[in-house]
Formats: C-alpha cells, structure tokens, sequence
C-alpha cells in the first residue's frame, strides 16, 4: 500500500479552551503539520487553516493562503456563516465528536424536567418534606410519544433510550428518507412537521441555527403541541420562539420544559457571572429545567475531539479532501 505524500500545514488556534490542548494535538498529527496557539504564538501569515469557533475577519485577512476554518465543535453561528460566505476560497468544517454527550444531556434534562426534580431539590435543600405528602407532578414517560425535531447523530442517540422506556419515537429531518423506519422510529421530512407535533407529549430540538431554523417552533407550533406536553432544547436557542415559549410555560400548556440553549449569553469572561439567558424571566418559572449550555461538554470527550480535528489536519496534510465540510449558506 502507497501512502499519500505530506504536505506543509500549518495551522493556527487563536486564543480558546482547544489552546490548552495544543501539546496533545500536537502528538496526534505528522510532522509535517505545524500547530501554534494564542497566546504564545501569533498567527502566521502563511496559516493555512484556522481552529476556532468565532473568527474575525482580521484574521481571514491576516494569512493570504487560508484555505480552511475548522469549528471545534458541531454548531456554526450564523455570523460565522455570513463572513465565510464572503471568502469563497476558504472552506469551513467543524466536528462531531459530542452527539454521545449531548443526547445524554438531552435525556437527563427530559427526565429531570418530566419529575420536577429542581423544585423537589429546591425545597428538601430548606428541609421541606411536604412535596412528598401533598401529590408533587410527576409525569409518566412510559407510553408518551417522543418528537425528535433533527434526527441525525444526536437523535439516533437519544431514540434507542427512549424505546427502552417504551416510548413511541418519531424523527422529523430536512429532507424526505431514504427509508420510512429507521430501527422502530418512523422518519419524516419536516414537511410534515405541523402534521407531527399535535401527536407529540415531548418535543426534543436538536437543530442547528440556520435561516431555515430559526423561529421554526412559534406559537402556532407550541399550541399545536397537546396540553401538557414537554419540550427540551439543546439544539440552539433561537430555533424556538423566545415570547411564544415563555407564555406556552407560563399559562402551563407546557407542562414543562429542560432548557440547555439560549437567548442571550456573556459577552465576556466579567458578564459570566450575572447574565441572566433570556429576555423572559423563564428562571422565575417552576417548570424549567435550565442548563448554561453544557449539554455537548464533557471532559472525557476533550480525546474524542482531539483524535477528530487531528484526522481533518492528517487529511489536509496528505492532500487529501477534509471531512465534514459545512455548507455556508445552509449551516450543516
């Protein structure tokens, strides 16, 4: 077997939780792909790719022979999409080495939100027993018919263990499926969306943030929902009207809701500590479940993502065409 010759890289990671990692990346790729980092290095002006997940277009500028950005997780912004849309010579990718983290996150966000564990903590913290004697919610999973709105990598994850709760599980997509069942979930395109949600008691978002996506779920789409039902959210935030999914939980036609994607987030590392993640008081509200955005974090998955972005340097590097190229104008 011939092995693909190796080209010069050099790649750039300014200054992100990825450049703490850069020593262990560097173990992972050949030796003909040269990694610096902010903020011991600067960006060299012969950067062929860039690792970030929010460039500027000072950097785009800063190195002629760019000709990739990879995005070090699975959502791309949509100012990301906007300015790499105006350097067509400049490809952009990302990873997808969370979908296991992030549907387990999805689940316990169902559960907790479906059991109303945060108020039952809340109150046993202040030595209140009387949740237990005075009929506390809990709904009954078993039997409910699950909604996975984006059913890709992520959904097929979280399916299976709904299945195994003897729940009914329905995956809607961008485009009509190869096939109609896929492993006991019945898959759709997302056509049929408003013919899907008044028979769904949970609604699990695990959409990207595009032009197609954002303001997907309004409050047409919640009121279609049956009273009583449960949404989760780790998609991104915008995807589900922000007023129309405060009032769907506020009046309680939502029984409840596990929130890890938002609204408004820090602008830097000062505001980290007093932001609240919407322009509603949903922190107010007894039946959400609310999350800082973590449901795709996990420490254990930092090798995962590693050993992913280092099969995408190792492929530019032999010549060879990079995996997961995202469509700029799509966002996936």
């Amino acid at each position: 077997m011939i092995e693909s010759p190796m080209f010069t890289l050099n790649v750039h990671i300014p200054s992100s939780d990825l450049a703490k990692h850069v020593a262990a990346l560097r173990e992972l790729v050949p030796a003909t792909v040269h990694i610096t980092a902010a903020p011991d290095d600067p960006q060299p002006a012969d950067c062929h790719i860039l690792v970030h997940g929010s460039v500027k277009p000072e950097w785009l500028e800063a190195s002629p022979n760019l000709r990739a950005v990879i995005v070090p997780y699975a959502g791309i912004s949509p100012e990301m999409q906007n300015l790499l849309q105006q350097h067509p010579q400049i490809t952009l990718h990302n990873l997808h080495y969370n979908d296991v983290a992030t549907a387990e996150f999805a689940l316990a966000l169902l559960f907790s939100a479906a059991k109303f564990v945060p108020p039952l903590d809340k109150l046993l913290r202040q030595g209140d027993w009387r949740q237990r004697y005075t009929g506390a919610p809990s709904i009954l999973l078993s039997g409910k018919r699950v909604l996975i709105l984006g059913y890709g990598a992520i959904g097929r994850q979280i399916a299976p263990v709904c299945q195994a709760m003897g729940m009914q599980v329905t995956g809607v997509r961008r485009h009509e499926p190869a096939q109609a069942v896929e492993k006991g979930v019945a898959v759709y395109s997302v056509a049929h969306l408003h013919e899907l949600l008044p028979a769904a008691d949970v609604l699990i978002c695990v959409l990207p943030e595009t032009p197609e996506t954002v303001g997907l779920i309004g409050a047409a789409e919640l009121a279609a929902l049956p009273r009583g039902a449960i949404v989760v959210n780790v998609g991104r935030g915008p995807v589900i009207d922000e007023a129309a999914f405060y009032d769907a939980l506020r009046s309680r036609h939502l029984a409840a809701a596990g929130i890890d994607v938002w609204y408004v987030y820090p602008n830097n590392e000062e505001e980290r500590g007093h932001t609240l993640p919407s322009h509603f008081p949903f922190h107010e509200l007894d039946n959400v479940v609310l999350s800082p955005h973590r449901g795709g974090w996990l420490e254990a998955a930092e090798e995962r993502r590693l050993q992913e972005l280092a099969s995408l340097l190792t492929a530019a590097a032999r010549g060879q065409p990079m995996p997961n190229q995202v469509d700029k104008v799509l966002g996936y």
